[in-house]
């Protein structure tokens, strides 16, 4: 097995995805983290290696893959046990609609650097950026309630962690970091309490990785 390095930062909860399908599947992996509160990630010699300067990156062999969506399916190809996407291609059609629910719809409206843009770039106020963040991820939450409704049991889809969990845990843990009020997603409640009872997803929190803030 090629020996793997994540670069990421504690916080981020795109590299947070990768933390949780590594662990999943039992794979040992070392981190380097670097502050994106203080640029650490704009250094040249992190340009390097991920030319757009973004976390996650996962270095194996000579090779290195950016933006954790790739990562997260060539995690999936490389170590195909356990399953994180159902057999069935209708299936797994639907946890990869889940996953891009986070990944595309509510994650980038809510990076670091718009954040920071909003602030900078047009005045807004901290109150400003608290109600941005609350209305992407509400937006987005209310329609993956209603896919977990449908579709999910323990857990988003089904009864064992699937690629959507790996997704939807750490946008909780964003939710909850701007005390938005999940009072009308019970199901993702649900789904986010039963997967931080497995060892993979508790390890994988982002206070117990390398650099956290203690």
């Amino acid at each position: 097995m090629s020996r793997l390095t994540l670069h990421g930062y504690w916080r981020s909860s795109a590299t947070y995805r990768v933390r949780i399908a590594l662990a999943l599947k039992g794979i040992s992996y070392r981190q380097i983290t670097y502050d994106l509160r203080t640029g650490e990630h704009s250094d040249a010699a992190y340009r390097a290696l991920a030319p757009h300067g973004l976390v996650p990156a996962l270095e194996h062999d000579n090779e290195v893959l950016i933006e954790s969506p790739a990562i997260l399916e060539w995690i999936e190809a490389r170590w195909p046990e356990p399953a994180l996407l159902p057999a069935s291609p209708d299936d797994a059609a639907v946890v990869r609609a889940m996953a891009a629910l986070v990944a595309c719809d509510i994650h980038p409206l809510n990076n670091l650097r718009v954040l920071a843009a909003l602030q900078s770039d047009f005045g807004a106020t901290d109150d400003q950026v608290r109600n941005w963040v609350s209305l992407w991820i509400s937006t987005g939450f209310h329609a993956l309630e209603q896919m977990v409704k449908r579709y999910g049991g323990l857990f988003a889809f089904g009864d064992s962690p699937t690629l959507a969990d790996c997704y939807i845990v750490p946008q909780v843990y964003n939710a909850e970091r701007y005390r938005i009020d999940l009072g009308d997603f019970p199901r993702l409640r649900d789904v986010n309490a039963a997967a931080l009872k497995l060892p993979a997803f508790s390890a994988a929190r982002p206070e117990c990785q390398p650099g956290a803030d203690r």
